[in-house]
């Protein structure tokens, strides 16, 4: 037999005291998705563009095809303004630019550049 270690002699353990036990606290992470507010994209009349152009515009920036062109261009004509997009602002600016950058109107001499549109939050009081 080996002689025994202090190291696995047994403890004396006062029947008195009870070990303390702490109950584990899990946080939950409070982190909510917030979407991004959403924009809409107008396009706004002028004399300075035929609807012809109109129609070639919204169909190469956005792939309408004529009759959903056309039904666009009759309203910004009617109406002053068209909402051509709703969406994120970033993707609403990207459009923006394509039409601000499509140019004049070669069918309209006085026709000097692009249309104007212009981007507006979806909340924005006395738009439609």
């Amino acid at each position: 037999m080996l002689p025994s270690s202090p190291a696995l002699t047994p403890r004396a353990v006062s029947p008195t005291v009870r070990p303390t036990v702490q109950p584990v606290t899990v946080m939950e992470d409070e982190t909510r998705v917030v979407p991004e507010p959403l924009w809409r994209l107008v396009l706004l009349d002028d004399n300075d563009h035929s609807y012809d152009y109109v129609i070639e515009m919204l169909g190469a920036i956005f792939g309408y095809g004529v009759e959903k062109a056309f039904a666009l261009a009759r309203i910004v004509d009617t109406q002053g303004r068209v909402t051509l997009m709703t969406a994120e602002r970033d993707a609403c600016e990207a459009k923006q630019s394509q039409i601000h950058a499509y140019g004049a109107d070669p069918r309209i001499a006085s026709s000097k550049g692009s249309m104007s549109a212009i981007i507006e939050p979806i909340d924005a009081p006395g738009t439609p």
